[in-house]
């Protein structure tokens, strides 16, 4: 009793071939070798339509520069931050919305110079004979490509397509704004000569030829003017990172088409950089120049007044008499020495109330003067003054690119706590002066009452004379400050120096990855086919190999057959050497041992079923009994396919009387039986096609046919309908000594050996045997070349083959594949 497991159809699903997989992966080579000839060509034409990108960099150094006149004695002190702030203050500055607007309005970059190449338009900045110059506060065409062809060394031709559009938009780079006008559509073309300026509606500007161009003549060229915002954002990309072993060095990067715009644009943005950077440096120094300057201004009046009136008064009088001791000289000269003290303090006391009014009432420090120019020499309140303004300078920056409000809190609670710390230096240092203040009225009045003893003339002369020095000592002072900021100013660097300016040394290309395009387009040529390939696979019911049959069930397989090799069935007596009628031959041999071992004795009769029509079983049939017939047994074939007759056309016999005449008594046995032109084989035909076949064969005239046809033939091969169709076969198998059950590679199902299995349990099919039939010896059924089976197919060597073909080098390959596993 066989065990139900063996003849589990799913069960046997469950186990993947790999081998035959990989083996039949080789046999759909062609598809692969097609895949990656598609997938490359594709990368080809994706590489050679691409730009090349490459990349240029730049580095450059942030450092604390001091002022070669900043000295203990100086009373002026600046400060831009300590370098650990300036490296990330740098990299958002380089990075923020502002700075690389003032870059790109000052390198216009948002005019596009292009050349048209074979696949697109080629960025030609630098590269082109000419630039142009624009007036900002006009209007230009926006967007649009416009062609400038060289006609002449001294002219051009401008042309612009509208195609069908009647309108078209006008940029003002000068506000951004965006204008529509009307063209007239279609193309627009004219002559003009250089340097001459084109005025056209939707178009102001100069064509200049530079300096260094030649043999620009039949030379096209192309300009767009584009988005002002969307090329700063464009370039706001550039990346900007602080060297990690070297804080204070700075690395900025930029990729794109074209080297020479990166060049300039890395440079540029430096540069512009640098002078914003030492501006911002001066900012201290340019506040004090200008509070002095609107002091001095306001004081050369007053000290002219002073010095009329000295004059005025001195006028026919004696000079020394008034200045002599008694008349007060020595008087004189400390009245003014205390008025001076008394304006130092006044100076510094309004510096604080206009320091506390700017804290209490204003958010932007910037403008702040030195606190040095009210003589104020307080190294608290100097540093704290310093980096206020510092930091309300970066918030400012800040404020167009950073829109982390986190970072802004944190720039605000720093600039909260240097308020507090200030407004209590204020406080402290006001009272401090409040006393000064004091002390001093009381030795003017203390000097001014020893002056009312004088006489009136010499009161008046000190009164004249203490007014003019106080004047002349403050704008002294003012001007001695003043000189000294121009100093500071004129002696100030820049933190920001180029250690590796961008230069183009030559290569530089970073892409296309053409070679990781090739390494994706051999990937995808490989797994395309493959993931087909192991679809085909999976969803693949049928049967391609002996592997397959042995897997799915335990009956044996008697023989292997090949691919019909003639135009109709008799390939055994067309063909009596090639491999396709050894296999026959094995199979003879296979039966005459199982009749031999089953100890059968004079006919034997041998019943040819399959699973459906179209799995050859007529083929083996008629090619089995030829081979009995050409070994000198009288053979016949019975079609008993009533339904579906085949079996007569191949012998040029009709079915015009057959085994349907017998059944039903019309014709007796000799009269249905037809000679062929084969020694030895004879073949009754099914006959007219009748309306009970099952009935028919089920019939006692059945048995008695088969019975006369003992007493005459060695062997009676029945060619029968398929049994997973009808079970005519079913009907027939009392009378057969063994049957042969035929399924075709790459046609049966496996689920139809189940069929088979279950009528074989129920020993409905006895003696049966398994035939497969139209093996093609390929790998792309998962089997491989060369492969040699015990029944006969390929065991008799190359000598009983009609022709012998040479072994290719991939079958020699697949070969020894196939003995190593």
């Amino acid at each position: 009793m066989l065990d139900t497991k063996d003849f589990n159809f799913f069960e046997s699903q469950n186990s993947f071939d790999f081998k035959g997989f990989l083996l039949k992966i080789v046999g759909y080579w062609k598809w692969f070798v097609l895949s990656l000839i598609i997938t490359f060509v594709y990368a080809y034409n994706v590489n050679i339509r691409k730009e090349s990108i490459y990349g240029m960099e730049s580095l450059i150094v942030v450092e604390d520069q001091n002022n070669p006149f900043f000295t203990s004695n100086t009373s002026l002190v600046f400060n831009w931050g300590g370098t650990s702030d300036k490296v990330q203050t740098i990299i958002t500055t380089l990075k923020s919305r502002s700075h690389n607007e003032v870059v790109v309005d000052r390198l216009q970059y948002y005019i596009k110079y292009l050349k048209e190449g074979e696949y697109f338009y080629k960025d030609a900045y630098g590269e082109a004979p000419f630039y142009v110059e624009i007036d900002k506060t006009n209007g230009q065409l926006f967007g649009q490509l416009i062609k400038i062809k060289f006609i002449s060394p001294s002219q051009y031709k401008l042309s612009v397509d509208f195609g069908e559009a009647t309108s078209a938009k006008l940029m003002k780079y000068s506000d951004l704004s965006v204008t529509p006008v009307n063209v007239s559509g279609g193309e627009f073309s004219k002559v003009y000569k250089i340097n001459e300026s084109v005025d056209l509606p939707f178009l102001k500007l100069k064509v200049i030829i530079k300096p260094e161009a030649f043999d620009f003549t039949n030379q096209e060229y192309f300009i767009r003017f584009d988005d002002f915002n969307s090329t700063v954002a464009a370039y706001r990309g550039i990346d900007v990172s602080a060297d990690a072993k070297a804080l204070s060095v700075v690395r900025l990067q930029m990729e794109g088409p074209n080297k020479y715009r990166l060049v300039e644009y890395l440079n540029t943005t430096v540069d512009v950089l640098r002078k914003i950077q030492l501006e911002s440096k001066n900012q201290f120094a340019n506040n004090t120049i200008a509070f002095i300057d609107s002091t001095l201004r306001e004081m050369e009046g007053q000290i002219k007044e002073a010095e009329n009136e000295l004059k005025e008064f001195r006028r026919g009088k004696n000079i020394f008499e008034l200045e002599e001791e008694g008349g007060g000289g020595l008087l004189s000269a400390r009245l003014s020495g205390y008025d001076v003290e008394k304006d130092a303090i006044n100076r510094k006391i309004a510096y604080y109330n206009l320091l506390k009014n700017y804290l209490e009432k204003t958010t932007d420090y910037s403008k702040l003067p030195a606190p040095t120019v009210a003589g104020i020499d307080d190294p608290n309140v100097l540093g704290n003054v310093a980096k206020l303004i510092q930091l309300s300078a970066e918030r400012a920056n800040m404020s167009y690119s950073v829109k982390n409000k986190k970072m802004f809190s944190e720039f605000d609670v720093e600039m909260e706590s240097i308020k507090k710390v200030l407004l209590e230096n204020i406080a402290s240092a006001k009272s401090a002066l409040n006393l000064d203040a004091s002390l001093i009225n009381r030795n003017i009045a203390k000097a001014e009452g020893e002056a009312s003893l004088l006489p009136e003339n010499k009161q008046e002369h000190i009164k004249i004379t203490r007014k003019y020095n106080l004047k002349d000592k403050i704008y002294s002072t003012f001007l001695e400050k003043r000189s000294e900021a121009e100093i500071v100013k004129a002696a100030n660097i820049s933190d920001i120096n180029f250690l590796d300016p961008a230069k183009d040394v030559g290569g530089g290309l970073r892409g296309p990855k053409t070679s990781i395009n090739y390494i994706l387009a051999a990937m995808l040529g490989f797994l395309i086919p493959l993931l087909i390939v192991f679809v085909i696979t999976l969803l693949d019911n049928s049967i391609n190999t002996t592997d397959d049959i042995q897997k799915l069930t335990n009956i044996p397989l008697i023989g292997v057959i090949g691919k019909k090799n003639t135009d109709n069935n008799l390939s055994v007596f067309e063909k009596p050497k090639s491999p396709l009628a050894e296999s026959f031959r094995a199979i003879r041999s296979s039966l005459q041992f199982m009749y031999k071992k089953q100890q059968k004795e004079g006919s034997k009769i041998l019943m040819v079923t399959s699973s459906v029509s179209g799995e050859g079983k007529t083929f083996c049939s008629i090619n089995l009994a030829t081979v009995f017939a050409l070994s000198d047994k009288k053979t016949v074939i019975v079609g008993l396919d009533l339904r579906k007759p085949r079996i007569f056309g191949d012998f040029n016999i009709d079915n015009i009387t057959g085994v349907v005449n017998y059944l039903i008594g019309q014709k007796t046995i000799d009269e249905v039986i037809q000679k062929t032109h084969i020694t030895n084989l004879d073949v009754i035909p099914s006959g007219p096609i009748p309306p009970n076949p099952s009935e028919l064969l089920m019939s006692e005239a059945m048995g008695e046919m088969i019975a006369e046809l003992k007493t005459k033939y060695d062997y009676i091969v029945l060619d029968t309908p398929p049994v997973g169709l009808v079970s005519d076969a079913l009907e027939l198998a009392h009378f057969c000594d063994a049957t042969l059950y035929v399924t075709r590679q790459g046609y049966t199902k496996k689920g139809m050996l189940s069929v088979v299995n279950d009528k074989h349990k129920r020993g409905e099919l006895h003696n049966i045997s398994i035939v497969f039939n139209g093996f093609q010896n390929k790998a792309k059924y998962g089997y491989g070349y060369g492969y040699g089976y015990g029944y006969g197919y390929g065991a008799y060597g190359e000598a009983y083959h009609d022709e012998v073909q040479p072994k290719s080098g991939w079958r020699k390959i697949l070969d020894k594949f196939k003995k190593n596993s």
